[in-house]
Order: C-alpha cells, then sequence, then structure tokens
C-alpha cells in the first residue's frame, strides 16, 4: 500500500489521503501525479478528475454519491459538495462462487468451550436474571447487590475515585481553577471476595424498559431477544421476574424458547409477583433458586470443541475513513477463514448495507432469501422515511469529521466486515441463527441494538471495529474490540484489543491481521484471555423496539 494515498477499487474516481495532505503537495499513484487544492486530512478523500455537479463519485467499487457542484482533481469531497446517491437494486442470477481461504493452518485447531445439551458450545458461562417488564427492576438491582459482591463478582463494578482530595481542597477555600487543576486518581476496584463458583464467569442483570406500554410487537419481539439470551451458548441458565400483568407474558417467553429449543432443559426459575405476594417473599425465592442454579453452572467445566461451534457478530461503531480500508477488510477475511471451516458469522446493522444491497443480494444462496433481504432492506427505509429520515441520515457527525460523509461510503466500508462468502440466511429481528456461513441479520445501526440483536441471534463471540473509540460490550458474549488506526489503538488501548493500523502502515496484510484476529479468538474462546469489555464489565443491553432506529 502506497503510504501517502490509495486507491481501495480500480473502478474508483477518489482516492484515500492515508495522511495530512496540504494544499499543493504532490502526490503520486500507479504513476499518476495528482496536487492537492486546499488540505485533505487524512482519511478523507479526494477525486482523481474534475466533476461537474451531478457527476457520479464511486468508491469500493460502487456508487457512493453524486457531486452537487463543481470539483476540480485534487480536491476533497465534502458534505458541501456531494451528496449521498446509491445504485438501486434487484432480485438477479445467483453469483456463489467464493475463492475459500487457505484455512490450513486453521484445520485441526479446537477451542475449550462449555457444551450444552442441544449441540451448542459456549465460549462462557454466565447465569442470568431478567425481568420480563420493567416495573421488576427495581427487584432486579436488589438481588445485583445482594449477589454480585458477595459471590467475588464485583470487579471493577465501580470505579475508585479520589473525591476526597477535590474535598480537602474546597474546605480549604480554594478556587476552581485549583480544583480543575487538581491531581486526582481513577481505578478501578479489584473484587474483594474470591469467586465461590469458579467455573461461572458471572451473574448479568439484563435490564431495560419494556414489557409493558408498547405495542403487543415489542413485547413479542422482547420475548425473543430474551429467549434468545436464555437459549444462548454462553448461557448455563436464568431466574426471571415477571410481575404478572404486563404484556410481556411467561407464556410468550416460553413459547419463544421453544422455537429456538424445542428440547430445552436448562435450568430456568420463573417468579411471578402477583401470585407470590410479598416482594420480601419473591426476592428471598429467587436468591435460593439462582444460588441453587448457580451451583449447577459451576458443576460445568470446558472441554475441547471444534471452531465450527463458534459464531461471530461483527460490528462497527465510531467508524473512520480508514474502517473500510483495514479494520472491516480484515475481520472480513477472519469472516471467510470460519465460514471455510463450517462456521457462522453474522452481518447485521441493514442501515449501514445501503448501497451494497446487489452484491449482498447475489450471494444469497436461493432467490427466496435474496427476495427477503431486499423486502426488510426496503421496509425499513419506507419507514425511516415515513417520519421524515431515511438510511442517507445514518452517519454521525463522528463518521463525517473522519471520512465518511455519505451513507454510501460508510456502508460500502461497512459491508466489508462480511467477507466474500455466500449469504446463507436472511433473518428478521429477534431470530436465531440456524445455519453455518454468513447470515444477514436485520438490525438498526446503533452499536448496542445492533451487538445486542447479535448476541440475542446466537453470536458467542462479536468482533467490534472501531476508528474514534467507544467502550461497547455485552452482557454474556465477550466483545473484542479492533481499532482501524495506530493512534486509536495506543491513546486509548484500556479499552481496545486489537490494532489493524498495521494494514495502513503497510507492515502487515489484510489476510496477515485476519489470521491473527482468529488465533485471537480462539484463546478468547478458550476462556485465555480476557477482553477489555468484559474486564471493565460493560454490559451493554439494549433492545430493539421497531420503529425507527439508524
Amino acid at each position: 500500500m502506497n503510504h501517502t494515498v490509495t486507491k481501495v477499487h480500480p473502478d474508483d474516481n477518489v482516492l484515500v489521503a492515508l495522511t495530512n495532505l496540504e494544499d499543493g503537495n504532490k502526490v503520486s499513484y500507479n504513476g499518476e501525479e495528482y496536487t492537492i487544492i486546499g488540505k485533505v486530512p487524512a482519511k478523507h478523500k479526494f477525486v482523481t478528475r474534475d466533476l461537474l455537479p451531478g457527476d457520479e463519485l464511486f468508491m469500493y467499487g460502487v456508487l457512493v454519491g453524486k457531486a452537487q457542484s463543481f470539483i476540480p482533481r485534487g480536491s476533497a469531497i465534502t458534505t458541501a459538495n456531494v451528496k449521498h446517491a446509491a445504485n438501486s437494486f434487484e432480485v438477479g442470477e445467483r453469483k456463489l462462487d467464493w475463492q475459500k481461504p487457505d484455512v490450513s493452518k486453521f484445520t485441526n485447531k479446537t477451542f475449550l468451550g462449555f457444551h450444552r445439551a442441544d449441540g451448542k458450545v459456549g465460549t462462557a458461562n454466565y447465569w442470568l436474571v431478567i425481568p420480563l417488564v420493567f416495573c421488576e427492576n427495581r427487584n432486579i438491582e436488589v438481588l445485583h447487590e445482594a449477589l454480585v459482591n458477595e459471590l467475588g463478582y464485583g470487579r471493577n463494578q465501580n470505579k475508585k475515585v479520589e473525591v476526597s482530595r477535590l474535598i480537602d481542597i474546597y474546605k480549604k477555600g480554594k478556587n476552581i481553577t485549583e480544583i480543575l487543576n487538581a491531581d486526582i486518581s481513577v481505578e478501578g476496584e479489584e473484587a474483594k471476595k474470591q469467586r465461590l463458583f469458579p467455573n461461572v464467569d458471572g451473574i448479568k442483570f439484563l435490564t431495560h424498559e419494556g414489557g409493558c406500554g408498547g405495542t403487543r410487537q415489542d413485547a413479542q419481539a422482547l420475548c425473543g431477544l430474551l429467549a434468545g439470551y436464555i437459549t444462548h451458548s454462553n448461557v448455563a441458565g436464568a431466574t426471571i421476574l415477571s410481575l404478572g400483568c404486563q404484556n410481556a407474558q411467561v407464556e410468550i417467553l416460553q413459547e419463544e424458547i421453544k422455537k429456538r429449543d424445542n428440547n430445552f432443559s436448562k435450568p430456568l426459575y420463573i417468579l411471578e409477583q402477583q401470585k407470590i405476594g410479598k416482594e420480601t417473599d419473591l426476592i428471598s425465592q429467587a436468591i435460593k433458586q439462582t444460588f441453587a442454579g448457580l451451583v449447577y453452572a459451576n458443576s460445568l467445566e470446558r472441554k475441547p470443541a471444534p471452531l465450527n461451534k463458534i459464531c461471530i457478530g461483527l460490528e462497527c461503531g465510531g467508524s473512520d475513513g480508514f474502517s473500510g480500508i483495514s479494520a472491516n477488510p480484515a475481520i472480513g477475511y477472519t469472516s471467510d477463514l470460519l465460514v471455510a471451516l463450517g462456521g457462522s458469522v453474522i452481518l447485521a446493522e441493514f442501515p449501514e448495507l445501503c448501497g451494497v444491497e446487489q452484491n449482498l443480494s447475489d450471494r444469497c444462496i436461493t432467490t427466496d432469501t435474496a427476495k427477503r433481504f431486499g423486502n426488510l432492506m426496503h421496509a425499513y427505509n419506507e419507514k425511516a422515511k415515513a417520519v421524515g429520515s431515511g438510511f442517507d441520515m445514518n452517519p454521525s457527525p463522528g463518521n463525517i469529521k473522519d471520512g465518511l460523509i455519505t451513507d454510501a461510503i460508510k456502508s460500502a466500508g461497512a459491508a466489508k466486515k462480511g467477507g466474500t462468502s455466500p449469504v446463507t440466511d436472511v433473518l428478521d429481528y429477534p431470530e436465531m441463527v440456524t445455519r453455518p456461513g454468513l447470515n444477514l441479520l436485520c438490525t438498526p445501526g446503533n452499536d448496542v441494538e445492533s451487538t445486542t440483536a447479535e448476541v440475542g441471534s446466537g453470536a458467542n463471540i462479536v468482533l467490534f471495529t472501531t476508528g474514534l473509540g467507544t467502550p461497547t460490550g455485552n452482557p454474556i458474549t465477550p466483545v473484542i474490540k479492533i481499532s482501524s488506526n495506530t493512534i486509536l489503538y495506543n491513546k486509548m488501548h484500556d479499552i481496545i484489543d486489537i490494532n489493524t493500523g498495521t494494514i495502513i502502515e503497510g507492515t502487515e496484510t489484510i489476510e496477515q491481521a485476519g489470521e491473527r484476529i482468529l488465533d485471537y479468538i480462539i484463546k478468547v474462546a478458550s476462556g485465555e484471555i480476557e477482553v477489555s469489555a468484559v474486564r471493565h464489565l460493560q454490559n451493554d443491553f439494549i433492545p430493539w423496539k421497531r420503529g425507527v432506529s439508524l
């Protein structure tokens, strides 16, 4: 890779700046010289020829925008001179040929996981405590306070901040400037107790704001999502608190569990407050039953499992102009490796697939699968438009600042996470993965809503790429944070696990990075590495109400 500029696809009429380019700088690519007009910050793009108003802009080999004004050769594209544009798509011929990567390095490798009765294998072993309705959140908090620290799961639950230092300064009559300049420490507390149950990775409390007051469809979807977590390979069992009168009834949850596992046999304790009566009795029963469940969960041990038992969720958040040329294609190659080994991967965030629908549609293994993908994309975009939005409004201010100025540019780079393998299934939220290979899951582009959904559909590892930095995690599945650039990795190394800035710097290829990531996944799946999000107890959990969320 040229260390000043690069072109992602031969058909592109933009080049990506790998370093800051100043007005008048001369840069060369493939023997052609360009003179920079104005400034082109690193991660941004400049045009390789003069563009007139209405001329099309191509990146990643697809239409990503149209010029709104004259853009001279060598000038940066911005939100002022380019608007979003993307090609339409239709169900066409199947294009299922793909060049499988060489997986000889991984063919005989295994990971140490928790084997479940349904044949799945977990990368972790958690007990869940779940309210069926937000009315039970306070009781969940009581259970959290009673169990977590006492059983040794309180590590890093709270940050120890040296506020006493500020109090002393204030009492001495010091001014605000001295307070702001004071040196105080912010440290994570270590566990005060040794874990009573060493084979149980934690007790997770999935509080939420749903279960009643919304539509019946919202209640059904919530129960489906919760059933996905209860039947998840990383979960040993669950305690459920129900009020009794809410929309999300126990029977709906049980039906959703049966859809996902007809022979469900995990311990499941369901307590209904309006039947039990006194709150103290509810809490007492919940604690005793949860403790009994933990005893069972602790009897389980890690055992070898083939890599095809791994299901990876693919996610990005806080993306930048390098995400689509380093981190995303790197995990795309990891995805292809795992698919070739018989595993499963999930590509979600449908608003961030705008403009690449034709490629994904063509890769669907059946015409019906392609039609379902098209229908879900169309319906989602129309709902967004109905409230004055649309996929074109997806890029965040941070995305735009760092070079992703149209949704199509962002989407074309985001889709690289899915690699090049055929699409074996298309799922609507919150359906579960049942087929190996690449699965498309309808979710918002919102980081936490999408990650929550991918795990609910079966992801037992999540790869999360970022160019700007984010602490996002999940209660039951390790979320491996991958930076697109070395500057971010060095700046936020406390929450980033892997750096792919090496690709931008030319010290590693996409394929080498992809293999390195798979090696890392195997260690995480075996419990040998604790990722940053797990270490910091970053238990982000947001169910998606099927309204408009980009």
